[in-house]
């Protein structure tokens, strides 16, 4: 009763009060914030509601709108008349209005520059697109937000230019024998990934994994088209970030002129000792964006490339699985503790579905340790190149795993056609159990490189070099455990399933003998026999050197038995299958 009675003694208080006075009300109440580094979040909250409910465009609407980002973004504010300014230590804004209300011009300016125009923001203020322009303001701010005092940011901020100098030579040399023809070839086998021009509009960003069917399919994008595909490309971006120790940063280039590459075909860098340099409280930093699940032998790996460790403080552990469900949990916006589940069900484009099972027990072991990365320190442009093979070698990791993720409840009371248990056999390698025929089968999928994926399949009468390349080469195109495993079911069906006939004449199977053991005339896989393709102890080889044996599960219910013909599949799941 007493809070009613207060809100409506605010609503006879302000009801004479103009949407003005409201908002002059609001903005000093901000200004005298308890905190001044950082305003009140309620009345912060309060301001944008009012903003968004008071939809006239007028010259102190946006400006009101303006001043809410930049003290969100822990920036300064100040106008003067029709131009409004957002400004930071080495950088700021500059927004100019028209009397209506409507943006004429933004530019940027870094420190000691000039102000440069930037399309970008002005189209997105112009479409009042306001969260958008938040982020990339703030995604400035965390480029250009560098500790320390001002003759100590000066030196970082020129430190930053160099290097960001180097990796555009990088960039620019002739590339490995392979070669990197397409936007996308950049991207994912670049020695720095694909670099935008320097803007000073955008932060400083190299872009250096992506899904072979979730990427660009155009050969060249814009920096504003190649955003549209966040987070299907993985980016980081370059910048300074906070180190307890000091450490001696290039106050110049160090690279030669003209560029030279080595016999490894890898930049001839000059020693730091050799060239100018400073000792200084801080390291150069690849701000990943989004964070990425890394295992920590990984992460053990990129601190000794660069003799700079990871802060594990903020690090939270947990399996790989838990970590790729709960990003993909948040990318999708479900809230459910997707995390937790360890059966899953993809659907396939042609409808049919696959049940995946990752046992938590088999993926919650040491050697699958893994925490959200977000940023990764180093000291010298040659770090740059080993860190992105080492992150791209997770990434595809990642992406093989996150194939298998499909929340049970996408297709309710759906008929399961195949299953599968998906196993860690190392930190770069992951074995697919599955029923084949009578016995059971196992693809073993080493990810050597991420661009070198081998599959071996293991199976009574299933070791096929030719059959081990053709799945080898499906896995690498589609990245996908799923579409790979489908590709194989229909490989396997046309090896046991064609007919054999005994009445060939002599001279058919003289001249079939003549034939490639590989393929046959009509270019398929030749037939295994139900002998051959069944040996008498009714094992096959594990993915682990062991041998699995075939078994079935039984399960009584309604005074029937219920056959499981998948061991690995957990009875009650089959129960549910099948009911």
């Amino acid at each position: 009763m007493k809070e009613n009675t207060r809100i409506s003694n605010l609503h006879c208080k302000f009801a004479e009060k103009s949407w003005n006075d409201t908002f002059q009300l609001v903005r000093r109440c901000m200004e005298i914030s308890r905190d001044e580094s950082k305003p009140c979040e309620p009345l912060v909250r309060s301001l944008e509601r009012l903003q968004e409910e008071f939809q006239a465009p007028s010259m102190n609407n946006i400006k009101s709108r303006l001043e809410i980002i930049a003290r969100q973004q822990g920036m300064g504010f100040h106008f003067a008349d029709a131009t409004c300014y957002l400004t930071a230590d080495l950088f700021y804004l500059e927004v100019l209005l028209l009397p209506s209300g409507e943006v004429q011009e933004v530019k940027v300016a870094t420190h000691g520059e000039h102000p440069v125009p930037s399309v970008s923001l002005l189209h997105l203020l112009g479409s009042n697109n306001f969260d958008d322009f938040s982020i990339r303001l703030g995604e400035l701010f965390a480029q250009y937000n560098i500790p320390g005092d001002n003759e100590t940011k000066s030196k970082l901020l020129t430190s930053l230019k160099y290097l960001w100098k180097d990796l555009q030579q990088i960039s620019e040399m002739p590339n490995d024998s392979e070669g990197c023809e397409t936007q996308m070839d950049v991207i994912n086998s670049g020695r720095v990934g694909l670099l935008m021009a320097g803007k000073q509009d955008y932060p400083q960003s190299l872009y250096f994994y992506t899904h072979p069917n979730d990427g660009p399919k155009n050969s060249d994008l814009s920096f504003e088209e190649l955003l549209e595909f966040k987070p299907a490309v993985q980016a980081a971006q370059v910048t300074m970030g906070v180190s307890d120790l000091s450490h001696k940063l290039q106050m110049t280039s160090l690279i030669s002129q003209p560029p030279q590459l080595d016999d490894q075909r890898c930049p001839v860098f000059f020693p730091i000792g050799d060239v100018i340099n400073e000792m200084l409280p801080a390291c150069f930093l690849l701000r990943l964006k989004p964070p990425i699940p890394v295992l920590s032998s990984f992460i053990e790996k990129v601190g000794q490339i660069t003799d700079v460790p990871v802060p594990d403080l903020d690090l939270q552990w947990a399996p790989l699985p838990k970590l790729l469900l709960k990003g993909s949990a948040s990318a999708n916006g479900q809230s459910g503790s997707l995390e937790e589940q360890e059966i899953f069900r993809v659907v396939l484009p042609e409808g049919e579905i696959h049940t995946y099972i990752l046992p938590e027990a088999a993926w919650d072991v040491p050697t699958q340790r893994a925490a959200l990365l977000d940023g990764v320190p180093f000291t010298h442009p040659a770090h740059v190149c080993t860190i992105l093979e080492l992150l791209r070698h997770q990434c595809a990791y990642n992406t093989l795993l996150n194939s298998c993720f499909t929340p049970l409840s996408t297709c309710p009371g759906s008929v399961c056609d195949l299953y599968f248990e998906v196993r860690p056999e190392s930190t770069t390698s992951i074995s697919v159990t599955f029923h084949h025929t009578d016995s059971l089968a196992v693809l073993l999928v080493n990810i050597s490189n991420p661009r070198q994926i081998t599959c071996k399949l293991f199976g009574a009468g299933l070791s096929d070099p030719a059959l081990d390349e053709y799945i080898s080469t499906v896995l690498m195109s589609c990245m996908s455990i799923p579409a790979t495993m489908r590709t194989l079911y229909s490989r396997l069906e046309e090896i046991t399933t064609a007919p054999l006939s005994t009445s060939h004449s002599a001279a058919t199977e003289a001249e079939n003998d003549h034939l490639s053991p590989v393929m046959d005339t009509d270019g398929q896989l030749p037939a295994v026999s139900q002998s051959e393709a069944m040996p008498e102890d009714n094992s096959v080889p594990g993915s682990a050197c062991s041998t699995v044996s075939v078994a079935t599960s039984e399960l009584e219910i309604n005074g029937s038995m219920l056959v499981n013909p998948y061991p690995f599949v957990p009875v009650h799941v089959m129960a549910n299958c099948q009911s």
